[in-house]
């Protein structure tokens, strides 16, 4: 009896079927471009990032709410909300300016921040076959990680002030929705920012559209589902192990958003370049000759450099 059976007549199913094909192909591409350690060097600067912009938003609004301690605390649920595990950590503080605080956080949250943005730009480069020799180079992909970094502070300065305007009006089921839908479009508008910056430009801002959609809609269901995850199941953990607990689960919480992001950009490169059906046996499908040929060519650093991928005939003995 063939163990591998009902594999292979899914595969032959999903070849057929372009609802179950795509799916299959975004997931055999990820795989393909090595998307969890794409995604782990983005969740590592994202780790890294975090404290020091925490250190610079807490000084900073310490200057400007000092003495009311009404508005502090307003401010901090609204904004911590989207960030799960260090939220308790910060509210159980008080807000205090601190000149040492924001120039140390600025510039740890600069140096990490840009980690992470040249991170990205690295994981959308690969899953849409951009070579190295078309990539921006050390002074352009800074710029640009500047200018997304201008961007994300300008949104959530954008968006703290509007939740905190929005749920102060308002309480229960209606709170709730309302928190849901601003942090959707906040989520739509960065993430419309993040892949239209940060990806090659020779990519059309039309094939980004599909993946900034699903990445918003994912992010906020993982902001959503995550604070739930934390609340019943890392609080109980930290009892025991402390902050060892809060670390892990914040890692974790950072690991999947980077994956929601890669393959969300894989779901762009897939539609785009119509990288399906793709086979999980052989033959192989056009789809996947095609992924392999653009891995390879991606490899080409210089402008004299070519590469050619040839593949032998389906049948014929493998070259020796």
């Amino acid at each position: 009896m063939d163990v591998l059976a009902p594999v292979k007549a899914f595969d032959r199913l999903q070849r057929r079927h372009g609802v179950l094909a795509v799916p299959v192909a975004v997931i055999k591409k990820f795989g393909d471009d090595q998307g969890g350690n794409l995604a782990a060097v983005i969740a590592y600067y994202a780790f890294f990032s975090l404290f020091p912009l925490l250190m610079v938003f807490v000084a900073v609004l310490g200057f400007v709410l000092d003495g009311d301690p009404g508005a502090q605390q307003a401010v901090l649920d609204s904004a911590l909300n989207q960030i799960p595990i260090v939220g308790d950590d910060i509210q159980a503080g008080s807000l205090t300016g601190s000149t040492a605080a924001v120039v140390v956080g600025a510039v740890g949250a600069l140096l990490a921040g840009l980690g992470v943005t040249l991170a990205t730009q690295t994981a959308f480069n690969r899953v849409h076959g951009v070579a190295h020799r078309e990539r921006p180079d050390f002074l352009i992909s800074r710029v640009r990680g500047l200018g997304m970094l201008t961007a994300l502070g300008t949104m959530q300065l954008i968006s703290t002030a509007v939740t905190g305007l929005v749920t102060g009006g308002l309480g229960g089921t209606a709170l709730t929705v309302a928190g849901l839908v601003i942090s959707l479009g906040v989520n739509a508008i960065l993430f419309a920012i993040a892949f239209r910056v940060l990806t090659d430009p020779s990519v059309p801002t039309r094939e980004l559209r599909p993946g900034i959609a699903t990445a918003a809609l994912l992010w906020t269901a993982l902001q959503a589902v995550g604070g739930v995850y934390i609340g019943h199941v890392v609080k109980g953990a930290s009892t025991t192990y402390g902050t060892f607990a809060t670390v892990i689960g914040l890692l974790t919480w950072l690991f999947l958003g980077s994956r929601v992001v890669v393959y969300s950009a894989e779901i762009n490169s897939v539609l785009a370049r119509r990288l399906w059906p793709r086979g999980l046996f052989d033959p192989p499908e056009p789809a996947d000759l095609e992924a392999l040929r653009s891995l390879a060519e991606i490899q080409a650093r210089r402008d004299d450099q070519h590469i050619a991928v040839t593949f032998d005939d389906p049948g014929s003995s493998p070259r020796g």
